[in-house]
């Protein structure tokens, strides 16, 4: 059990840390040609300064983001050999067109880097899009690969052995766009807000305060847009899942008993050992509406299936309940922002600046509980009802020295990252008023 243990705590750090990344590196090359578009249209030097530091942002995290997607890539063969064997043939497409794209994104990366004043300014801006879309287009390729193990399909399993094998039918599986729209919707919310909440913080400390507007205001347009088209996603993606993965709803809403009509939980504390929820609060119905639309829909409790086939019920239940609550705070606080449109006396007010600061991290703990949900939810099976977890871990032994020195590789490498935004927003505060 320890080289299980071990291999999911190093495979559980290392995407944690590469999620924030690749996620981050998806959304701020929007942020940069919103900017980029202003300055060709206004020729306010503002968005110029503005593109330029964001530009260096996308480049800071393309390279880290680049960093440790390698590192994962090695992690699937080193500590997952018998998973990759099997699907490696089979999920092998989306990882390729995920190559591909990263190639563009390098190549558009290029030429928006080392264009200016060489290019067309309209050529130019647009290789600044093509960044953006290829990114999105990578971590949909990827999310429909997570999405295969949650919902195999493209083969037959036959003897123990995986046959007939259609790679586009396995990248095309039930769960890959409920996933992708879901994941792309929150890789825009968390780093918009956390954007956002970095130039909040610089505007209530009287820095560069025109730039920092400008900049919180194309960021939190953003994240305002998908946090409010969030909560539509996250009920295609919870009638998927009810559908499909019947057991990690009942994880997720710590349901241990099969009901008809079965309420929805908000909190409460999961006692696994009694199988029951104290402290909750319970709204009537709501559970079989959201899963099957219809208010009198049975839902599966956790008792109908065998213990070794139940996910960590606690874990779930808490990371979902992280996850909805703090996409609820969010979706508010985007309808917050477009009122203020409106209200525009609101933004000379410091509280309301103090909020948006203090939202800054809250996108990427949602990020990180749904990731929770999705990962710990599915097991025990690393290929939902085909192979454990336990089946395809590496029998190499000392796994605790490789976890533990990707755990200073990744420290090292946020530490890197940390520093080197801090001095782009020092850049950023010469900007003079």
């Amino acid at each position: 059990m320890e080289n299980l243990d071990y291999a999911r705590l190093q495979m559980a750090f290392t995407l944690g840390f590469h999620i924030i990344f690749a996620c981050i590196g998806m959304v701020m090359p929007f942020f940069m040609v919103v900017s980029h578009h202003k300055w060709l249209k206004t020729r306010n030097p503002v968005y110029l300064k503005l593109t330029k530091a964001w530009l260096k942002g996308v480049a800071i995290f393309f390279v880290t983001g680049a960093v440790s997607g390698t590192a994962l890539s090695f992690e699937l063969g080193m500590l997952w050999p018998e998973f990759m064997k099997h699907a490696g043939p089979i999920i092998g497409m989306p990882f390729s067109l995920e190559g591909a794209a990263f190639f563009v994104e390098a190549i558009a990366l290029g030429f928006y880097l080392y264009g200016w004043n060489k290019l067309p300014e309209k050529f130019h801006w647009f290789t600044g899009v093509i960044i953006g879309i290829s990114g999105v287009l990578s971590g949909i390729l990827v999310v429909a690969a997570n999405g295969w193990m949650n919902a195999p399909s493209g083969f037959e399993y036959i003897n123990g052995e995986f046959t007939n094998v259609d790679p586009v039918q396995a990248f095309l599986n039930p769960a890959w766009f409920s996933q992708a729209l879901h994941m792309t919707l929150a890789a825009f919310v968390a780093t918009s807000f956390g954007v956002a909440g970095i130039h909040a913080f610089q505007i209530l400390r009287g820095k560069s305060v025109e730039v920092h507007k400008s900049a919180f205001k194309i960021a939190i347009s953003f994240g305002a847009i998908a946090a409010l088209l969030q909560p539509i996603s996250g009920d295609i993606s919870a009638k998927d899942v009810a559908e499909r993965q019947p057991a990690k709803l009942a994880a997720m809403e710590a349901h241990f008993e099969t009901e008809e009509g079965a309420p929805l939980f908000l909190g409460g504390i999961v006692d696994e050992e009694n199988k029951e929820v104290n402290y909750k609060i319970e709204i009537p119905n709501a559970l079989s509406f959201l899963a099957f639309g219809d208010f009198d829909a049975e839902v599966k409790g956790l008792n109908e299936f065998p213990d070794d086939e139940i996910p960590p019920v606690a874990i779930v239940h808490y990371a979902f309940q992280v996850m909805v609550g703090i996409g609820t705070l969010l979706a508010l606080a985007g309808l917050l922002f477009f009122i203020s449109l409106k209200k525009k006396s609101w933004m000379d007010n410091k509280k309301y600046w103090w909020f948006f600061m203090l939202l800054a991290p809250l996108g990427f703990l949602a990020l990180e509980a749904g990731w929770v949900v999705t990962e710990v939810g599915r097991q025990p099976w690393i290929i939902y009802q085909i192979m454990r977890t336990s089946d395809a871990v590496t029998p190499m032994p000392g796994m605790k020295f490789s976890f533990f020195m990707y755990v200073a590789v990744y420290i090292l490498l946020a530490i890197t990252v940390t520093w080197l935004m801090q001095r782009q927003i020092k850049a950023l505060n010469t900007q003079k008023d």
